[in-house]
């Protein structure tokens, strides 16, 4: 008997394992939470399964998405991530990361712990919803919009509402996993912990 999943992950063997294990688990690590709200804006335009096709290039690419070692990348590194194949070559995006990296460190040596700060749009608790379908499943919702307007606020870009409610449903902010799916027991029972 097969277990019963989320239908966004489709049978594809690395989309099915992101669901399985990654995709709603709570995430509390500072450069793991960057990391991700970085990817979900390469991921602007795209589908999130090119992203994960190409995660260990851009992780390459990126330093393994260490913001001390990006925030001083400069108009050569630009260069070399241009003419990368094996990443998503948008000079928006790009400048979004490197300029990301250093947001994120100024928050951080003015004392503010970036994932504090971002579990805090959701009184630092998994949001459990308890969806049948996907179709039930928003693609944005009220706290998703007042989170991209503080990012925006901030500096960050490549961070609207939607951007935000997928960063939010993957780093565990909200189980959107639905009722039916393996997955949702699982990751509710996380939060608990």
């Amino acid at each position: 008997m097969s277990e019963s999943r989320c239908a966004w992950c489709g049978t594809d063997p690395l989309y099915v394992a992101y669901h399985d294990t990654e995709w709603g688990v709570p995430e509390r690590d500072p450069r793991a939470l960057w990391e991700k709200l970085v990817l979900d804006g390469f991921q602007a335009g795209l589908a999130w399964i090119t992203i994960l096709r190409k995660r260990d290039s851009l992780r390459a690419a990126f330093a393994d998405f260490d913001p001390e070692v990006v925030a001083r990348f400069g108009e050569t590194d630009r260069a070399r991530l241009l003419a990368d194949p094996g990443i998503i070559r948008s000079r928006a995006k790009i400048d979004s990361a490197i300029k990301g990296a250093r947001l994120y460190l100024d928050m951080r040596e003015g004392g503010e712990n970036f994932s504090d700060w971002l579990w805090g749009f959701v009184d630092g608790q998994p949001v459990q919803n308890d969806w049948c379908s996907m179709a039930e499943v928003p693609t944005q919702t009220p706290q998703s919009a007042t989170m991209a307007k503080a990012l925006k606020q901030r500096g960050f870009s490549f961070c609207g509402p939607v951007i935000v409610y997928a960063f939010m449903q993957a780093v565990g902010m909200v189980n959107d996993h639905v009722v039916p799916c393996f997955r949702h027991a699982e990751v509710r029972a996380m939060a608990d912990r």
